[in-house]
């Protein structure tokens, strides 16, 4: 801690601007991890409870009740919605043959569902990829004003370099543990979202395929 401050109280506004960045990237990026680690939790255990619970339902309405209370996320039952909702009379929409109007609705529903599943991996990316070259820009920066202040001193000794210049060095390890969480919840929430959206495809597909092979009025 005292290792902190005092490198806190050497640094000038650019470093400790770099310093005050790579701690609230960590900060972000932990809240995203905790947040969409739940989420995806919850959504998975959700799909893999409500779509069964829907194909034993002896009706669609009665289906679409046990989905809406198992669905937290909210994922499955737009795509329920999206299969049974009548066409609007008088517009294009409406106009179109029931297989088309049926593809356009559930993939915009689908669509939206992996929207709110994917929130927040394009910031993990993004922390994941640029916090090591923050910390090592905060590095060089500081080995520079270092430097400059020995130079300014007059004096050259071992101990006035290699002091600021660990120090600094700090910088670049605290870039790393930015982007190593970032970059590993990324990987590990891309192959959930894989895993949802191949549940999610696959049902919208069976509700097509139902609807289109119940017997039309």
């Amino acid at each position: 801690m005292q290792g902190l401050e005092h490198f806190w109280g050497e640094a000038d506004t650019v470093g400790r601007i770099v310093a005050l960045l790579l701690f609230t990237m960590s900060v972000v990026a932990w809240l995203l991890i905790v947040w969409k680690g739940l989420l995806l939790r919850r959504a998975g255990a959700d799909i893999r409870r409500a779509v069964p619970a829907f194909w034993d339902s002896a009706s669609i309405g009665d289906g679409r009740s046990r989905v809406q209370a198992l669905d937290r996320e909210g994922v499955l039952l737009p795509l329920v919605d999206a299969a049974v909702a009548p066409a609007a009379g008088g517009t294009l929409e409406g106009a179109a043959a029931l297989e088309a109007r049926l593809t356009r609705r559930l993939r915009d529903a689908l669509h939206r569902g992996l929207a709110h599943l994917q929130f927040g991996q394009v910031i993990l990316a993004s922390i994941g990829s640029t916090a090591p070259f923050v910390g090592l820009f905060g590095t060089v920066w500081a080995i520079h004003h270092a430097l400059t202040g020995i130079g300014d001193a007059g004096t050259l000794t071992i101990e006035k370099v290699a002091g600021p210049v660990g120090e600094a060095l700090v910088m670049t390890a605290a870039g790393i543990a930015v982007a190593v969480p970032a970059v590993l919840a990324f990987n590990t929430f891309g192959k959930l979202v894989a895993a949802c959206e191949a549940e999610l495809e696959g049902f919208a597909h069976d509700l097509r395929r139902m609807v289109l092979d119940a017997p039309q009025d």
